[in-house]
């Protein structure tokens, strides 16, 4: 474990650790699978160390965040956009799509911005965009919001972490990790119940 650990600080050491970050936090946004969200964890509470910089694992993942919510959105635009055209006029799948639109035109910034916290939502939410033709610059603005603020969550978590843990960092890591799992299930258990008391 312990060479492991002396691996990982390697890498951190180095400067590619920026371009990594922005790598699977960007991949994250269409591909969920990537740990994303771990790999922002890790870096700060090794940056407890003093490498690699708090501030800039906080920029390396909100841009690789912005970057891949786009992607997304646009391959909602493009391939989402031309599947809900062709769906008949009165089918349930047109009134899910209309329904969807009408939702996101009204509180796109709202979903889109929380969406973040839930595992898989933040893919479905930016694809859904893309398909309903959500305005681009008002995506931009609040995509750019969410990316600040999830990078931000992420950061200061690890960071805290390992900062209560600065003898042991990979203590500090779990609970990082967590943490980010455990707020992310109380926001779904929110969201199951809401959803529950209004049907």
């Amino acid at each position: 474990m312990e060479s492991a650990l002396d691996l990982l600080r390697q890498l951190v050491a180095s400067p590619w650790v920026y371009l990594l970050l922005f790598g699977l936090t960007a991949v994250d946004a269409f591909f969920p699978a990537v740990p994303g969200e771990a790999a922002v964890i890790t870096a700060a509470v090794l940056a407890t160390g003093g490498s690699p910089e708090l501030v800039a694992v906080i920029v390396a993942a909100a841009l690789g965040a912005c970057v891949g919510d786009h992607v997304s959105y646009a391959i909602g635009r493009g391939g989402g956009a031309n599947r809900l055209a062709r769906f008949p006029a009165g089918s349930r799948r047109r009134a899910g799509s209309d329904w969807a639109r009408r939702a996101v035109h009204r509180r796109g910034g709202l979903i889109l911005t929380t969406a973040r916290y839930v595992p898989g939502g933040r893919t479905a939410v930016t694809l859904t965009m893309g398909a309903v033709r959500y305005p681009l610059r008002s995506f931009l603005l609040f995509d750019s919001i969410a990316a600040a603020s999830w990078a931000l969550y992420c950061a200061l978590l690890g960071y805290f972490g390992g900062l209560a843990f600065e003898r042991d960092p990979v203590k500090g890591i779990l609970a990082g990790v967590g943490v980010s799992v455990a707020v992310t299930l109380l926001l779904e258990t929110v969201r199951w119940l809401r959803h529950r008391s209004h049907r």
